[in-house]
């Protein structure tokens, strides 16, 4: 098959979801890999580092999708990207099809198989580890005084305290925002909504402090803190939110926010999303730092931790097809999104309105003995499916 390596471009994005060791590995394995000219330059691996691994340098994202079976980028498609999506082509990349409406329509439209990356992770994605630990960093830099922070030392200095560190969510992002602000010495307070996570991280980082997560008690320690991390995968059918705008007039003037899971719609409610150029803005007195692709600061290391997380992914795309590969793996099958014009993605199905079909029916492998299951990928349901006129006998040869 032909794989085509795009060029992420939206704004303030530098990662690339191939370096030249995957590449090496997918033409060893007799594909045919297309590289967009610099698509991994400003991660540090340039075009003749990609030569050098059997890739074809193209110079067009038009060439790309005309030319490959398979296309494939960090995060989702951007709008000039959507008529040139081909019948029956595979797609994968970051779509956060719940979301995005009118990428979801363009996909549906093309007929093309897509799957969306952030769903297919069984250990987390590295760029969640990524997030979290650099979006840590990126709190204490809005701390500072120059950038409109109250100026608050992490660790403290002698005779000044250390900074009190509220971190919403004990998950792969929380956990390794505590990792980084723990090892400089904050107190940190973690909130999640599962005892045993909370139970883990008490025992694992000694001194912290834990509590359930609700409105209520982050209320009622708000006041207190300096530094508020989101790392909740909030429930896009949800309308209320763990932090209001009122909430924030509790906090000292210059406190930070940094929104790191940055949902539309999340659980704070004066966060919107910003890019790199222009990272942070105030409201109520609070700095917000609301970047949504904050694991792009770290291009290199996201890029080659990621990559090679995704490779086995891709290889089982490239050498066995879309159908054994759903079979495969549970995790990867229900990153399926939409399937040759058929919404295969629950949640966007639950978010949208728009009817859908589990991708185990309308791949005709539901009954398969090897079939791996997963968990679903979040707490949306739906109930509106197609009729099975509309897709039965769909064709799922291997594309």
């Amino acid at each position: 098959m032909i794989f085509g390596l795009l060029k992420d471009i939206k704004p303030g994005e530098y990662r690339v979801i191939c370096t030249p060791a995957e590449v090496r590995s997918i033409v060893a394995a007799g594909h045919t890999v297309l590289a967009q000219r610099d698509c991994g330059k400003a991660a540090g691996f340039p075009d003749e580092k990609y030569v050098e691994a059997g890739a074809e340098i193209v110079e067009t994202m038009e060439e790309i999708y005309a030319r490959a079976d398979m296309v494939a980028k960090v995060k989702e498609l951007e709008l000039c990207e959507f008529d040139l999506i081909r019948e029956n082509q595979i797609i994968l990349c970051c779509l956060h099809p719940a979301g995005n409406p009118p990428e979801v329509d363009a996909v549906l439209k093309s007929k093309c198989i897509a799957f969306t990356a952030e769903d297919s992770h069984r250990y987390g994605s590295p760029n969640c580890e990524a997030a979290g630990k650099v979006g840590a960093l990126f709190g204490l830099e809005s701390m500072l005084t120059i950038n409109g922070g109250k100026g608050k030392y992490v660790g403290g200095f002698a005779g000044a305290p250390a900074m009190n560190v509220l971190i919403l969510g004990g998950g792969v992002v929380g956990e390794n925002a505590l990792k980084v602000l723990y090892a400089l010495g904050a107190n940190c307070t973690v909130m999640d909504i599962n005892i045993g996570v909370l139970r883990r991280l008490s025992t694992q980082y000694p001194g912290i402090s834990t509590m359930m997560s609700s409105k209520e008690n982050i209320a009622a320690i708000l006041p207190n803190m300096d530094l508020v991390l989101n790392c909740v995968k909030w429930p896009k059918h949800r309308k209320d939110f763990l932090i209001d705008k009122e909430m924030l007039k509790t906090m000292e003037p210059g406190s930070v926010l940094v929104d790191i899971s940055n949902d539309n719609p999340g659980a704070i409610e004066s966060s919107r999303p910003t890019a790199h150029e222009n990272p942070r803005y105030v409201v109520n007195g609070v700095v917000h730092y609301c970047v949504d692709n904050i694991p792009s600061a770290t291009a290199q290391s996201t890029s080659q931790a990621y990559a090679a997380v995704m490779l086995p992914f891709i290889l089982s795309i490239l050498n066995d097809g879309v159908v054994e590969t759903c079979v495969r793996d549970g995790y990867w099958r229900r990153s399926l999104t939409a399937y040759k014009g058929f919404l295969t993605h629950e949640e966007t199905s639950g978010i949208q309105g728009r009817p859908w079909v589990r991708p185990e029916e309308l791949l005709g492998i539901a009954d398969r003995p090897d079939l791996d299951c997963a968990p679903p990928a979040t707490t949306t349901r739906s109930d509106n499916f197609y009729p099975k006129s509309a897709w039965a006998g769909i064709r799922t040869d291997k594309p």
